[in-house]
């Protein structure tokens, strides 16, 4: 049986150079995890900051999560690279270019 990510309920790919770490090596480390990856807390400010993942960040815009690659590898939007290379976006960034790219619908007539 293939172990389980906890964090997405996918299965974990094992083999030659996939060693199977004791975080995801079963059941017992089952909702451990909270999932919520955080930034440091920038200066100010005592609470660190929840990043989201480009799938995230591409719900949130209606767009698919290559087009969020695009945008920050283009500098639109700012990234942050986790320890396995993997792109992550400070929440409160992507809601302000969220609130500057949204254009408030005009009244009926």
């Amino acid at each position: 049986m293939q172990p389980i990510n906890p964090t997405n309920g996918s299965a974990v790919p094992t083999g030659p150079g996939r060693p199977v770490s004791a975080n995801h090596a079963g059941p017992q480390h089952q909702g451990q995890h909270s999932g919520v990856l955080t930034s440091p807390p920038p200066s100010g400010n005592d609470q660190p900051e929840k990043l989201l993942t480009p799938g995230e960040v591409a719900l949130m815009f209606r767009v698919d999560p290559k087009t969020v690659t695009r945008w920050a590898s283009a500098g639109r939007i700012g990234s942050i690279r986790t320890p396995g290379g993997h792109r992550r976006f400070r929440e409160s960034e992507v809601t302000a270019l969220l609130a500057q790219l949204t254009v408030e619908a005009a009244p009926e007539r």
